[in-house]
């Protein structure tokens, strides 16, 4: 199956870019009930994901010097990443795909030239990995 079939494309996922501010990537997140979102950066390419608990260890590891308040001075591109989710080419195979879905709650999909044109979400997956099996076991009875 095509990774194709499963992308939520580019214009309806919640992104942020590195130039963001923490309190727009705070805002877009809550905004969205998101504990995760992608980054890209200048050039539309996929930079990374920032979670919550990057954001919230960025602060805590600040001392007092970054609050909810001043959270509009500190940009996005300065917050360490603590896991590194890849992204599948939009060309990779379904094992690609489910290889990193297992590990991540969604999986970036980037074109050849690295630009970031959506996403697939576990959930997804798992329906299809779902469906896979059920239909071997109706075959085999």
């Amino acid at each position: 199956m095509n990774i194709a079939f499963f992308l939520l494309p580019k214009q309806e996922v919640a992104c942020v870019t590195l130039d963001s501010t923490l309190r727009q990537t705070l805002e877009r997140m809550e905004y969205h009930r998101y504990s995760a979102v992608p980054i890209l950066n200048r050039n539309g390419e996929y930079a990374g994901t920032i979670t919550e608990g990057d954001l919230l260890w960025y602060m805590k590891d600040s001392n007092g010097k970054i609050t909810f308040e001043n959270a509009s001075k500190f940009l996005l591109k300065d917050v360490p990443l603590r896991m590194n989710n890849k992204p599948v080419s939009i060309d990779a195979n379904m094992e690609d795909l489910i290889n990193l879905a297992k590990v991540q709650n969604f999986v970036p999909v980037i074109d050849d030239m690295n630009r970031f044109i959506g996403i697939v979400r576990r959930s997804q997956v798992i329906e299809y990995c779902e469906r896979f099996v059920s239909r071997q076991s109706q075959e085999s009875l």
